[in-house]
């Protein structure tokens, strides 16, 4: 029989750990942390345990925002590094499994139930293949799932740090007020939370408004939702336009044609709008690939943990 483990999902704002148990296929304890509120990953850790109101698990699985080719890993979008070694010996972990975050919630896709997923394009009827996972949220992640003599295998992958393009003049004018010096748009500089921000600000500039600086990249996105604010509305409308540009350059790199699977921190608030903005047509819009993805479902993961479910049933 498994032991318990320990689940963690560390992102770049939240930490979220529970203990899952395999002989009942569930999930206790789950508590959510705010990062800034810690120095260090092993603090969090820490405080879990001295809460669990049971004995300590010696299994653990820890997903992480960050790529994990060495033994230290050293967060991108925040100023936490540590040894998984160190972690895993100084808290008693006999088994320790580690994964970057979209690889965990790559690894949830085959346990989500009907409820805890939505479908925003149907595709092709008994499409199968590959999966792939992107998600906006302090960055941008994504990773894909596949299969290999019946066992899953996820693989990570950096999407946020690929090349993005424009594709109407307010995005040319848009991009030539946010290009750094010197250097080119990757996605995550539009395509995050912070990247909502820039957007906001961008457009403002580029349609002589003035913007209101104060706002988080909630605050434009509620405003939008609510309709009451054009600018707002406008900066999610290319916010999801350009992250269907994205997904549908994913989709191709990777060969994931067996379907698409939206995370992250901001899309499942906003999956409404996003199925009436243009975010499908320019996921499709490829030139001669463009049947090809019109035949990709495509889904939101509206699971509430997903990143937890994933290093749950992740091999260790």
């Amino acid at each position: 029989m498994q032991p318990r483990r320990m689940v963690a999902d560390i992102g770049g704002t939240n930490t979220r750990i529970a203990l899952f148990d395999p002989e009942t296929e569930t999930l206790r304890a789950v508590t959510t942390y705010i990062n800034r509120e810690y120095p260090h990953l092993e603090d969090v850790i820490a405080r879990w345990l001295a809460d669990l109101e049971e004995p300590a698990p010696i299994a653990c699985c820890i997903a992480v925002a960050a790529p994990l080719s060495m033994d230290r890993i050293t967060m991108v979008n925040m100023d936490w590094s540590f040894s998984r070694g160190e972690v895993a010996r100084r808290f008693g972990m006999e088994q320790a499994g580690w994964l970057n975050d979209f690889q965990a919630n790559a690894h949830a896709l085959p346990h989500l139930s009907g409820e805890e997923r939505r479908l925003l394009h149907s595709g092709k009827d008994g499409a199968s293949g590959k999966l792939a996972t992107v998600g906006p949220g302090t960055g941008l992640g994504g990773a894909t799932l596949e299969w290999a003599a019946g066992l899953p295998h996820a693989c990570p992958c950096e999407p946020g740090h690929m090349g993005l393009a424009f594709a109407t003049p307010e995005e040319l004018e848009l991009f030539r007020r946010l290009a750094p010096s010197g250097g080119e748009i990757y996605a995550e500089l539009l395509v995050s939370g912070p990247g909502l921000q820039r957007i906001y600000r961008g457009l403002g500039e580029v349609r002589d408004l003035q913007p209101d600086h104060s706002l988080s990249p909630a605050d434009i996105s509620g405003r939008a939702l609510k309709g009451t604010d054009t600018l707002c509305l406008a900066s999610l409308e290319t916010f999801c336009a350009l992250l269907g540009s994205v997904c549908g350059d994913f989709v191709l790199a990777n060969g994931a044609f067996g379907g698409l699977y939206l995370a992250g921190g901001i899309v499942p608030r906003m999956v409404d709008f996003l199925e009436g903005s243009t975010f499908h047509r320019r996921l499709t819009a490829k030139g001669a690939m463009a049947a090809t993805l019109e035949d990709v479902p495509v889904h939101v993961v509206t699971a509430p943990q997903p990143g937890l479910l994933g290093a749950a049933y992740a091999p260790l």
